[in-house]
């Protein structure tokens, strides 16, 4: 506990800010109060320099704990007063008419309230006073510089220290792609499925996952159906059920996805974690059937089971179910599944009695590493961590005394200089002794942990590191272990935890609020780090720009796994491991952090008052404890299910709350959104793919709001009240791939209003005035729906603010133009865009803007098909930034005129479209999407950075040179056509493979239908 987990130092400075605020104002709306928010004003930021000097070591005793929990619950009870009295008095301006007079009457109307809360405050204070007094009385020292506190040892290790952060350097830069790699000591394992039910055991972390998922990637190919559900200590077999229906009922036709854009092409291909969390846990598999008038007479286990049948018998079906704690559980979902001799199901487990359920199974057991595929795994995942492949460890086999031996004796004793630091700065070597991946017994999750932990500990020396061995592990001396328990991985696992920084360790346990295996999305959750006040500027860096620095820094710690990035090569969902989490879920209940409800954890309800909730789908019983709950001080809800079933009656009448998250919610009902607006002080509202029809004038009144998220919903347009949210910054609107866009309101036209946005996305653009001039912190602007005429006010308008927004902090800009004469007047823009990191065009081009060779900092752009040129590829070279380019065309069907544009710039250069030699100094992700693809050549040392290449079709004319790229590791093909039709796709392969092979290239080829 370095800070108070959950008023860290972002939310005492809030705090006080909010205290000084009302300290300064003009006149005081409760009279008799000033010296009571004088003393806790004071008070509390002595706590704050008594609690930063406290949180700079580790290993506190039971008292200093006790007495910092009462801070937190301080800290979070004046807040809450604070807030409420603010939303509960307005006070007049001084400067309005008659103001001594009416003044008067409206102290006499809020009499009661102003009477309630300066008792409140009066209560507050004497808390304040108690609180310092007990910490003298009860002997809670202060903190000596030099010395070490008696319970250092035992909860701190060797260093008594906490880590600080450093912002600025954990800014990365860097953009990736997420590949396929395949888990490291596992070919073992890989065997052919000869039986149909395969069962892979081993306690947690020995890679029982990352063995299932590479099993279920080899082999799904050949089945017609697959799903993957996890378990874990969930009893709801017939949320299982309906996660393995949702992924084995036939979709609907892939044509529209396939005009979805880079980010649908890109995301139809995954890296191994996708593969495992599509169908996310069984709480979340709940989530999109619960609720649903389907899911009332489909829901049924009998029903399910039927349904099931009539899906899968006489079919090839591929089924992994992972994490299964139950033998009964495991019956019944294996028993709900159709007998097939040629259909395969594969099973995790830690448990060897789950193993053995099925006596005709084939059981294979996972132990673990040897020491050879132990080292290799560290280094892998150390050099991840320090975002440098160039960096070289070397071995130290130095124990605990030899490395105290060499540092007295001096470097010039050492057989290495580098020995007495473990990384050195600006170093390409680092030196860590052997012991610190031998501790690990082999465990994959133990190693790659450990690894993230010594990559953050750039100056720990030798010394240092073989003092961590052996406190970790006294019992066992020099001698590394050959397998672990699962308490002594829980152990590494809390040593990596509790080094990290207190600010990172506040939003670590944030990640609680998310149900076992989901994916969570990167900007979901930095936008809510935010609303909650757990970021603050810093280093000269904007809140947005810390919080992807916290971010990256638990990609770093290994606390959370990238599973998918986006075609920018930024990440955009990650994973927690389930041991990973287990120990945060524990730590926020300790903490009283978060409340979890349902889901796959079975937690206490929470004797003291809940200031996070999150419900994880639940049955009547546990909705009947969630009303019994005191609610009034909740201050973030996270919901995933449906609202019929768990929304407790009387959360909306608290008006505490600050973040407001419903995605992906079922049964949302008209009355929600009325009684939402009445959550004053929300900062954070996710309505996202919800049944949310509009919205109401009423949410004028959310004055505090910052994000509203409303993608994928049927909300059409803004009302004009929402311009009165001066603080709103981000508007995230429409849906990506059915192109459905949201229409602004006049008033944000004509007014001048919501000068804070940053972030305008989803937008539909029809007419009218659209003067965007004003929006001068706007960096991201979306128009999915663009119809305007040329020469029209409104065309007009749209140019000079782009061209205005430029000149500015616009970075991403996005148009899809129905006309395509917008797109086409943006070659006389006088001043282009040069400051734009991402471009996407849609519509009927065929030249590119004279300027985009001018945009040095563009590292993503997608453009139409019909874009797709030899001399525009030629030009596009040039962009020596660019990550990403995507060519893609979004109309349901391509027409004559967009297929002869196609043909037209095939014939332009003899018949195919040739990617030219040279250039592309930074391309890794090229994606091709589109109803008819042209033959697409690749000169010798094209695209010599490419690694992947994404192709989706109906129809392919061809695909040569592809052994020419250097660097490429995947081609990924996605045909729409049906299997048995698609001739020309098996053909292409079989030339690919041979011409790689012939090349000594071992690129892998995927092929989706």
């Amino acid at each position: 506990m370095e800070l108070v987990v959950g008023a860290s130092e972002a939310t005492m400075r809030s705090l006080l800010g909010k205290l000084g605020g009302l300290l300064s104002q003009e006149y005081t709306l409760i009279r008799g109060v000033d010296g009571d928010l004088q003393y806790i004003n004071d008070e509390l930021a002595t706590m704050q320099s008594f609690l930063r000097s406290v949180g700079a070591r580790r290993g506190h005793d039971d008292l200093t704990k006790d007495w910092m929990k009462q801070i937190r619950d301080l800290t979070y009870d004046i807040e809450d007063c604070i807030d409420d009295s603010g939303n509960r008095l307005h006070g007049l301006p001084a400067g309005m008419p008659c103001y001594f007079l009416l003044n008067s009457v409206f102290e006499v109307l809020t009499w009661w309230p102003r009477r309630d809360i300066a008792a409140r405050i009066a209560t507050l204070k004497m808390r304040a006073q108690q609180i310092g007094e007990r910490r003298g009385r009860y002997g809670v020292n202060n903190p000596e510089t030099g010395t070490e506190p008696a319970a250092a040892a035992a909860a701190g290790g060797p260093h008594t220290k906490a880590a600080v952060f450093d912002a600025a350097d954990n800014q990365d830069g860097r953009l990736q792609l997420v590949s396929m790699k395949d888990p490291v000591g596992v070919d073992q394992h890989m065997k052919e499925l000869t039986r149909r039910v395969t069962c892979i055991v081993g306690f947690g972390g020995v890679g029982k996952t990352a063995i299932a998922t590479a099993l279920y990637r080899s082999f799904k190919e050949k089945f017609a159906h697959s799903a993957v559900v996890t378990v874990s200590q969930s009893s709801d077999v017939e949320a299982i059920l309906r996660g393995i229906k949702g992924q084995v009922k036939p979709k609907a036709s892939n044509q529209q996805q396939q005009h979805g854009g880079s980010e649908s092409v890109t995301g139809a291909v995954k890296g191994v974690g996708d593969h495992l969390t599509t169908a996310m846990s069984a709480v979340v598999a709940k989530c999109y059937s619960a609720g649903t008038s389907r899911g009332k007479h489909e829901g049924t286990k009998q029903q399910l089971h039927e349904d099931l049948k009539v899906l899968l018998e006489k079919k090839r079906y591929l089924v992994l179910i992972d994490d299964v704690w139950s033998a009964n559980m495991l019956e019944n979902i294996i028993n709900a599944l159709p007998v097939n001799e040629d259909s395969r199901i594969i099973v995790t487990t830690r448990f060897h009695s789950v193993a053995t359920t099925r006596r005709e199974g084939d059981i294979r057991r996972v132990t673990g590493l040897d020491d050879k595929q132990s080292k290799t795994l560290f280094e892998q995942a150390f050099a991840e961590s320090k975002g440098s492949k160039d960096v070289t460890i070397i071995w130290s086999e130095a124990s605990a005394t030899t490395a105290k031996t060499e540092e007295g004796d001096g470097a010039a004793h050492s057989p290495n200089k580098q020995a007495n630091n473990s990384v050195n700065e600006g170093s390409k070597f680092a030196t860590v002794p052997n012991e610190v991946w031998r501790m690990c017994g082999g465990l994959p999750l133990a190693i790659v942990t450990m690894a993230g932990h010594v990559a953050c500990n750039p100056h720990k020396s030798v010394k240092g590191w073989s003092d961590l061995c052996s406190y970790l592990f006294p019992e066992s001396g020099q001698d590394h272990r050959k397998e672990l328990t699962q308490e002594e991985v829980g152990r590494i696992i809390s040593y990596c935890y509790n080094d990290m920084p207190a600010e990172i360790k506040t939003c670590s346990l944030y990640l609680s609020i998310f149900p076992k295996g989901h994916r969570i999305s990167r900007k979901r959750l930095t936008r809510r780090w935010i609303a909650e006040g757990f970021v603050c500027e810093k280093h000269g860096l904007s809140v947005e720009e810390v919080a992807e620095t916290y971010f990256n820094h638990l990609i770093r710690r290994k606390i959370i796994r990238p599973v998918e990035h986006s075609s920018n090569g930024k990440v955009k969902k990650c994973i927690v491991h389930d041991m990973v989490l287990e120990h945060i879920v524990a730590k926020a209940s300790e903490e009283n952090f978060i409340t979890v409800v349902g889901g796959n954890w079975l937690m206490q309800p929470p004797s003291s008052k809940v200031r996070r909730l999150s419900l994880q789908g639940s049955d009547s019983k546990r909705a009947k404890d969630t009303e019994k709950m005191n609610l009034s001080h909740v201050r973030s809800v996270t919901m995933f299910g449906s609202l019929n079933n768990q929304l407790p009656a009387h959360l909306f009448k608290y008006g505490i709350v600050q973040v407001l998250d419903l995605e992906g919610c079922t049964g949302f009902k008209s009355h929600h959104i009325v009684e939402i607006c009445r959550m004053v002080l929300l900062k954070y509202l996710s309505l996202r793919r919800t049944d949310t029809k509009c919205l109401p004038n009423k949410i004028k009144r959310l004055k505090n709001l910052e994000t509203l998220d409303i993608r994928e919903t049927d909300i059409v347009g803004l009302p004009n009240p929402i311009c009165q949210l001066e603080r709103l910054v981000n508007i995230l609107g429409g849906n990506k791939t059915t192109r459905k866009a949201l229409k602004l309101p006049e008033e944000l036209k004509k007014r001048k209003k919501m000068k804070a946005l940053r972030i305008l996305s989803g937008i539909e653009i029809s007419g009218g005035s659209v003067d965007l001039h004003h929006l001068t912190e706007l960096r991201k602007l979306a128009i999915y729906k663009l119809k305007t005429m040329g020469g029209t006010a409104s065309f007009k308008d749209l140019i000079s603010s782009i061209e205005y927004l430029g000149g500015y902090s616009l970075h991403t800009l996005v148009i899809d133009d129905e006309s395509s004469e917008f797109i086409k007047s943006l070659d006389d823009l006088s001043y282009p865009p040069k400051f734009l990191i991402a471009l996407e065009l849609y519509g009927k081009m065929v030249k590119l803007p004279n300027w985009m060779k001018q945009l040095n900092v563009l590292n993503k752009l997608t453009l139409s098909v019909t874009a797709l040129r030899t001399d525009n590829l030629k030009d596009l070279s040039k962009l020596e930034a660019l990550f990403s380019l995507t060519f893609s065309f979004r109309a349901k069907e391509q027409d004559r005129q967009t297929l002869a544009m196609v043909a037209e710039n095939k014939l332009y250069s003899n018949g195919k479209v040739t990617v030219p030699e040279g250039g592309f100094k930074s391309l890794k992700l090229m994606c091709l999407s589109g109803f008819l693809l042209p033959l697409l050549s690749f000169s010798r040392e094209a695209m010599p950075e490419l690694e992947r290449l994404e192709l989706r079709y109906n129809m392919l004319e061809g695909l040569s040179g592809v052994e020419n790229l250097a660097k490429l590791k995947e081609v990924h093909f996605t045909s729409d056509a049906k299997a048995d039709e698609d001739t020309m796709t098996k053909d292409i392969v079989k030339e690919m493979e041979m011409a790689l092979r012939i090349n000594g290239k071992k690129s892998k080829i995927i092929v989706h239908q």
